[in-house]
């Protein structure tokens, strides 16, 4: 049988996490985009953390994840507004496994995006379906990387860890 592969397109996810919590939103989105994200961000601090007076945000080292994505999405009182709830903090680089937000992402893809879906609203459905369970159920993230061994595993990357 001869067939011919019609690429659908290709859809970007934000995870937020809060892996103490047991809880996870994942935004489906068309593209990376600078918007995108700070869109995400100030989805977090007004809607799932709206009374915390600082989020230690943890995220990944790509170029849209600063807080220049906020001058470039909003306003500029809005966005010292959004900055001065968060606290930021990167991975070292080639460290993405520390991010428990990949872990989140990993277990997503396995569990959830382990198929072809042909349209985003479909991934949306299915995403938030699988964004459900997992909150009713308050999985966490069972993090079993203790503090002296990620310092072991990091020495290299990070010189003040040395010895």
């Amino acid at each position: 049988m001869d067939y011919e592969y019609e690429r659908k397109g290709v859809r970007h996810q934000l995870l937020m996490c809060g892996p103490l919590r047991g809880w996870r939103h994942v935004r489906v989105t068309e593209r990376r985009t600078r918007r995108d994200y700070a869109e995400c961000v100030r989805e977090m601090v007004d809607v799932y953390y709206p009374r915390a007076e600082k989020i230690r945000l943890v995220q990944d080292n790509l170029n849209t994840h600063d807080g220049a994505s906020l001058y470039e999405a909003f306003r500029p009182a809005e966005a010292r507004r959004l900055l001065d709830r968060i606290e930021w903090h990167y991975p070292p680089k080639h460290g993405s496994w520390v991010n428990m937000a990949e872990t989140g992402r990993s277990i997503l893809n396995g569990q959830c995006l382990d198929r072809r879906m042909d349209s985003q609203a479909l991934i949306v459905t299915e995403v938030a379906a699988w964004e459900d369970r997992r909150n009713a159920q308050k999985a966490r993230i069972h993090w079993s990387f203790t503090l002296a061994a990620a310092r072991q595993k990091l020495r290299k990357l990070d010189p003040s860890n040395e010895d």
